[in-house]
């Protein structure tokens, strides 16, 4: 009789344990689905029950993006990497020197803006598992991703330096693609500046007057260094740009820069093709950068967050390449001019400046706000931070 007492006792025991596992697992997800789905969260919002983490030793379980209905906010939103010395102009004209108060409450000069093997601990990767790529890390594998990161040396920095008689300043010039810059001419104006951004398919062969002939940094991801070779073949376009000093920089959107990065690297193929090659030659470690989570989740916060946040579009509603290249020379340069973005009249352009022959409306995509950019953009340049070239 006391045997089956006792065995009896053990099973509720063994059931219980089980109930209650199950019903924390539930708790945890009930928790995060309940900060999220109801009400409207702010940026003191806390997710219960996800590992905090500045004190987990491993890897936090994966978040879903499924689990949310909105962009998820966390007390740690606008935790950011910062560099240890900070970065100071002689410069006279800087952008840094701006009395525009939204500018200067938003603009932190001294965000680290590079992503290397030392910058990812696990308290790091755990903060950046709750956002969405290319924010963070979530739904990505930690053994998947960091042995990638792991392989990034740590970067040359400054990215650029002031040239000689330049009293101090770094002055640039960014290079979008869209049409406003066909019959422009002001490929001239571009190529005088100290260095010049160009990011995607930078096509410039035959449209030198236009844009240009010089790329100091050249900005991607790795689907577009590849599909641009496919886009723009039509018009002459064979090679990103080949300049002697040319630097080139990772936008890490998704898995696939991570795995293209570590083939990269190691110089193994992807594709069928090995990476290096389609860097015209001038791929090396030395002139190579990735840019940072943190700063792209920063120009995201601060500057570009889409009304698409709130709604289902949430998860693949990010700056475009160009945004994030205009903000790379925003924290590099000292003066910047933004040439071939989008301006409020639009319609009378093109979609891409190398569409000479004939009239395309421009294209409008889910993953990217271009109407709030183009207002950032107008907004900057009436404040003297950037200078937008416009046209009728």
């Amino acid at each position: 009789m006391a045997s089956k007492v006792s065995g009896r006792l053990c099973f509720l025991v063994i059931s219980l344990t089980i109930v209650l596992a199950v019903l924390s697992w539930d708790y945890w997800l009930e928790s995060i689905s309940s900060s999220t789905f109801s009400g409207n969260p702010t940026e003191k919002d806390v997710l219960k029950g996800s590992i905090s983490p500045t004190k987990a030793a491993t890897p936090m379980p994966l978040l879903s993006r499924s689990f949310f209905k909105r962009l998820p906010h966390f007390d740690f939103e606008e935790v950011y990497d910062m560099d240890a010395k900070s970065k100071q102009t002689t410069c006279a004209q800087s952008l840094r020197n701006s009395e525009d108060q939204d500018f200067k409450k938003a603009f932190l000069p001294n965000i680290g803006l590079f992503l290397h093997k030392d910058s990812i601990n696990m308290s790091k990767w755990n903060q950046l598992s709750h956002f969405n790529n290319p924010f963070g890390f979530m739904e990505f594998h930690h053994d998947d991703v960091m042995p990638a990161v792991k392989l990034i040396p740590k970067p040359i920095e400054p990215l650029l330096s002031p040239k000689p008689g330049s009293g101090g300043c770094v002055r640039c010039a960014v290079v979008g693609g869209a049409g406003i810059l066909n019959g422009s001419k002001m490929g001239k104006e571009i190529d005088s500046h100290d260095y010049v951004f160009r990011m995607n398919g930078a096509v410039i062969k035959g449209y030198e007057e236009d844009v240009g002939n010089r790329t100091s940094v050249y900005v991607h991801t790795a689907h577009s260094i590849t599909t641009s070779l496919t886009v723009f073949k039509q018009y002459g376009y064979t090679s990103v740009p080949a300049d002697e000093d040319i630097k080139f920089v990772l936008i890490p959107e998704g898995m696939r820069d991570f795995i293209w990065l570590k083939a990269l690297i190691k110089r193994e193929k992807f594709n069928k093709k090995v990476n290096e090659e389609l860097y015209a030659g001038k791929y090396n470690e030395s002139r190579f950068y990735v840019l940072h989570q943190d700063f792209l989740r920063y120009v995201r916060n601060r500057f570009l967050m889409s009304a698409h946040s709130k709604d289902s579009l949430w998860s693949i509603v990010s700056p475009s390449a160009g945004a994030f290249t205009l903000f790379l020379a925003l924290h590099t340069c000292d003066t910047v001019s933004a040439y071939g973005f989008m301006t409020e009249n639009y319609k009378n352009f093109s979609n891409y400046y190398v569409q000479r022959n004939i009239k395309t409306r421009v294209a409008f995509f889910a993953n990217h706000d271009y109407i709030q950019e183009m207002k950032l953009w107008k907004k900057l340049h009436q404040s003297k931070i950037i200078r937008l070239y416009e046209r009728v």
